[in-house]
């Protein structure tokens, strides 16, 4: 092992979720939260299943929340190793009009104050817990020259619109280990309160991604969880490019982590390491991007498949519910 380990990944790249019926999924991320669908293709270890990808206007890395949709899937059940809630960063000041928006499609919430920050929470409809945290770095919305996020403003105003993924709360089987891990990938601890832990790393980057990364470990007497709807598969950190990933590849696997090959996933590369507290975190690179295999206009309008899947489009598409997208595809 040597004595350093690589350079640290840069912030959250995804969280990835398993849902049930995927209109369901569309009409909760794309209408009520008011995402963009950047990317409807399949899951590449199934191909008669969606992947769905939400975020901002462009599809930025940090800003993307995927889900896996299985309608005939047993339900998922919360508990360890699992992720167990993901934040989005939401403007200061905007909680007001969440609150009023989710009560008026039907969802309920809870509001609370953690670590001085003032949040909503609550679950889609599969159950998968949520939180919007008014954040004063959420960000102005107006995107960068190395394109930084833009907020997608079809059905909820700027002023109110979701930036970015804020953070995720894990629930390990053993949360020192778990801390262990958030260390070596560069988070620091910055607070604690009751059975919760805090971390939080700067983005370092200059893709304008804006704001911190923050996990919550919370060390609780918790059942087993099992995955299925409901449950979050994963969090991604940001990994500079191919090279990163074999270098981390080679650190997890001597420091004892369950680590994967390096997978092609056609929209980034993508490295699987789950550490010995149980958590399933993956590294992906930010190239080519959710934008850059398809037109930034067009985004989220049709199925997107690999070259390797093209010849069994007419199956997949047999096979697949259609979906139709809460807000017009017209957006000049």
């Amino acid at each position: 092992m040597t004595d350093e380990a690589p350079q640290p990944p840069d912030g959250i790249h995804h969280v990835t979720a398993m849902v049930g019926d995927a209109q369901a999924a569309v009409d909760f991320y794309a209408g009520t939260l008011g995402l963009r669908l950047v990317k409807r293709t399949v899951n590449y270890e199934d191909m008669l299943q969606h992947h769905l990808y939400f975020g901002d206007a462009r599809g930025t890395p940090g800003t993307v929340f995927t889900v896996f949709p299985n309608p005939h899937g047993d339900p998922g059940r919360l508990g360890r190793p699992q992720p167990s809630a993901t934040a989005f960063a939401v403007p200061a000041d905007s909680l007001d009009f969440w609150a009023d928006r989710l009560a008026d499609h039907g969802v309920e919430f809870t509001r609370v104050e953690r670590f001085g920050e003032d949040l909503l929470t609550f679950s889609d409809p599969a159950g998968t817990p949520l939180e919007l945290v008014a954040v004063a770095d959420a960000g102005t919305g107006q995107p960068d020259a190395a394109g930084g996020p833009t907020p997608w403003t079809e059905l909820v105003p700027e002023r109110a619109a979701i930036r970015r993924i804020r953070g995720v709360t894990l629930l390990p089987v053993n949360p020192y280990a778990t801390a262990s891990a958030l260390a070596l990938l560069g988070f620091e601890h910055v607070d604690g309160a009751g059975d919760r832990v805090r971390y939080a790393k700067a983005a370092s980057d200059d893709r304008g991604i804006g704001g911190d990364a923050v996990v919550d470990v919370v060390d609780r007497d918790e059942g087993f969880g099992r995955e299925g709807p409901g449950t979050i598969h994963h969090v991604a950190l940001r990994a500079d490019d191919q090279n990163a990933l074999l270098a981390w590849r080679e650190e997890f696997d001597e420091r004892g982590f369950d680590v994967s090959d390096v997978k092609d996933r056609h929209l980034f590369h993508s490295l699987y390491a789950r550490d010995p507290g149980g958590i399933l975190f993956e590294l992906a690179t930010t190239e080519p991007g959710l934008a850059g295999v398809e037109s930034v206009d067009a985004l989220g309008e049709s199925l997107y498949l690999p070259d390797t899947f093209e010849p069994d489009r007419e199956l997949i598409e047999s096979q697949l519910p259609d979906l139709e997208l809460p807000y017009g595809t017209d957006h000049d």
